[in-house]
């Protein structure tokens, strides 16, 4: 009997209504599963409640931005397994730079079309599939061994 997998879930980190749906829906249509966040706050508690796979996080963010946020998710141990794919619209020299010292696992510039997010996507679940993103809870993105 074939075993149903689960589809991996992604959190969706923008404070552009407009933003979060054009890509939501294009990555529910690529296979994942959604949650998202308006907000650096929101970004933590939806994090913290839904165990998402992947963490894309825009850095400008009102009421905590994207940096703050990204700090603060790979500082609690619920939360810094999880790969964080900074999203921005800052192209300036330093700030891909700027963002991995703030914890981020990738850099996507925006605009960006929707299937380089996909890619980018299959990118950071491939490193945490083969053991490169350190401190994963045990149980969850656990692999099955035969």
């Amino acid at each position: 009997m074939k075993k149903k997998t689960r589809k991996p879930t992604v959190l969706l980190v923008d404070d552009y209504p407009d933003a979060r749906e054009m890509y939501a829906e294009y990555l529910e249509f690529s296979g994942y599963e959604i949650v998202q966040a308006g907000n650096g706050v929101e970004a933590i508690e939806r994090a913290i409640d839904s165990h998402p796979d992947v963490i894309l996080m825009d850095l400008s963010l009102p009421v905590m931005d994207g940096w703050e946020a990204t700090r603060r998710l790979k500082a609690d141990d619920r939360t810094k397994h999880i790969p964080v794919l900074a999203v921005t619209g800052h192209a300036l020299t330093g700030v891909s730079n700027d963002a991995k010292a703030a914890g981020c696992d990738g850099f996507i510039t925006k605009p960006c079309l929707p299937e380089d997010l996909v890619g980018e996507i299959k990118k950071a679940l491939a490193r945490v599939e083969a053991g490169d993103v350190k401190n994963r809870r045990s149980g969850h993105h656990a692999k099955v061994k035969a």
